[in-house]
């Protein structure tokens, strides 16, 4: 299994954006994670298309950006448009699913469901053979630096059965509370794309933080299973 890590710029400081990032690339990141929050779905108001914009421009890597927003269809061609080459949203707020994951994989990116921790995987039964990933939240969304809800791991357990049984051989992403204790634990059970924003970027070395993550991820998914 291929492994892939995220850092979430959402922990990283905003007066020194580029060069967090760039650390993050050096340190071997395979994406870069962007929040956006809109201060009612989450309790929290981030940034919106025209920062992503401006990190498209510096970022080596593709843009993976999680929508945390009450009417993610209104801004799904903003943010593609900005350089998001991945795009999620929440099953939560959306009663037409099937209709917005389709409008985002006609706008050329890859489409995603986030599931909040109080979300049944059973909400996405429907929607198993469509989506081109997963993303299981392992705290509640909008703060960084939570601690990880340790039920995830059966949850990315049950996402990965659930994708399996409709033939989609889609990746779990998992965001939450992940850094070097505890990130084998979710590799083992499913997950492929590791998103981490305080176990980057506040030990103050996001270089070392990224490849000592990523390195304890790729040794877990070398494990037989």
């Amino acid at each position: 299994m291929t492994v892939q890590i995220a850092p979430s710029i959402l922990s990283a400081d905003f007066a020194a954006l580029g060069e967090a990032i760039a650390a993050a690339e050096r340190g071997g990141a395979d994406l870069i994670h962007v929040d956006v929050m809109d201060g009612h779905f989450v309790p929290n108001i981030t940034i919106g298309p025209p920062v992503v914009k401006s990190i498209k421009r510096i970022a080596k890597v593709p843009l993976d950006v999680h929508l945390m927003i009450e009417e993610p269809d209104r801004y799904l061609e903003a943010f593609v448009e900005a350089g998001a080459s991945m795009l999620s949203v929440h099953v939560e707020v959306l009663p037409h699913l099937h209709r917005t994951v389709h409008a985002i994989k006609a706008l050329g990116a890859r489409a995603g469901v986030v599931l909040n921790p109080s979300t049944p995987v059973a909400a996405l039964s429907e929607m198993a053979a469509d989506v081109d990933y997963v993303l299981v939240m392992s705290v509640n969304p909008g703060f960084g630096g939570q601690t990880f809800i340790p039920r995830s791991e059966s949850k990315v357990r049950e996402v990965r059965a659930l994708l399996d049984r409709a033939g989609n051989r889609a990746p779990i992403e998992i965001d939450g509370g992940i850094d070097r204790h505890n990130v084998a634990r979710v590799v083992a059970a499913g997950a492929s794309i590791i998103v981490a924003g305080s176990a980057v970027f506040h030990g103050g070395d996001p270089e070392r933080a990224t490849r000592e993550l990523k390195a304890a991820a790729l040794a877990a998914a070398s494990v037989p299973r």
